[in-house]
């Protein structure tokens, strides 16, 4: 009997991070991995998926489907039905590793008519509608918080690179001791982009120390809490922020839990500013749990600027 391990993520900028150290948690024996190109849409229904119709044919009776969390694998309640049925049709069990479903049988069937139990049923429906009215309050606080930032002159999104015929007078400016924060402002870029054309110029890559030129970021640690994370893991982010928010560990706290994340001050910033949503505004009032939980993390990150 195998153990098929199936992998998603919905868009090119993520990564399987978080689902491998899951995963990894479990202790899954001889693991047979199926796992989606980056990017495979979250609008095709999990069994029009290419790696999961792999999976479904390699299936044999007996065997079990081992996902790290119920929202890799479907999105809507729907589709959560379509695919326990093919898999009880299969004889294959599923185990879900984390989440509000990792506690539950999802296969219990009526001994006698052979359908899933009311109560499975029941349970399925009401978790995975949660799970869709939690998206979808936070796609509108997201797009309240942008509306309320471009009305105050910001625009969301990510910022452009630098252009290639403006590569050189970035370089050339930098080496004059113009500051990479001075640089993105002149250019309107983000300071990432700033450093990526300069990057062979930074005293980190040579060796050499340039006076006046401010000491790199290390990493630090963090906790954030649950309801920050779940938010985050929602919201459009640059590629630096959602490999912070992907590769850090999950530390289980009584009823919730916190991500403990690792990246430099400026990231746990960017994913700061990012949240500000749950803090209510334009007309939509926050959710006093989540805006808790916001300045909890602000709390820390603010520490960052102050040190003791």
């Amino acid at each position: 009997m195998a153990n098929l391990v199936y992998k998603w993520v919905s868009t090119d900028q993520q990564s399987t991070a978080r689902q491998n150290l899951v995963l990894d948690e479990a202790g899954i024996e001889d693991p047979v991995v199926f796992e989606e190109d980056p990017g495979t849409s979250s609008r095709l229904h999990p069994l029009q998926r290419p790696k999961f119709g792999e999976l479904l044919a390699y299936a044999r009776p007996g065997d079990t489907v081992h996902i790290s969390e119920m929202f890799r694998l479907v999105r809507g309640t729907g589709h959560i039905l379509d695919v326990l049925d093919v898999l009880h049709r299969d004889q294959v069990a599923l185990r879900i590793h984390d989440g509000a479903f990792s506690a539950m049988d999802l296969t219990a069937r009526h001994p006698r008519t052979g359908e899933l139990l009311s109560t499975v049923k029941f349970m399925v429906q009401t978790l995975a509608a949660a799970g869709e009215l939690q998206r979808d309050l936070q796609r509108e606080l997201t797009s309240d918080g942008l509306r309320a930032a471009e009305a105050k002159g910001s625009k969301g999104g990510r910022r452009p690179a630098v252009a290639t015929d403006k590569t050189d007078t970035v370089r050339t400016a930098y080496m004059e001791r113009r500051s990479i924060a001075a640089l993105a402002r002149d250019h309107g870029v983000s300071r990432g982009a700033i450093r990526t054309a300069v990057a062979d110029l930074m005293p980190d890559h040579n060796g050499i120390a340039q006076e006046g030129t401010p000491a790199l970021e290390l990493p630090v640690t963090l906790d954030m809490p649950g309801k920050v994370a779940d938010f985050l893991r929602a919201a459009d982010l640059e590629p630096a922020e959602r490999a912070a928010l992907d590769q850090g560990v999950t530390v289980r706290r009584g009823q919730g839990y916190t991500r403990r994340i690792t990246a430099v001050p400026a990231v746990h910033r960017q994913l700061l500013a990012r949240c500000q949503p749950l803090d209510g505004g334009q007309g939509v009032p926050a959710v006093p749990a989540q805006r808790k939980a916001r300045r909890e993390y602000e709390n820390r990150v603010t520490g960052l600027r102050n040190p003791a």
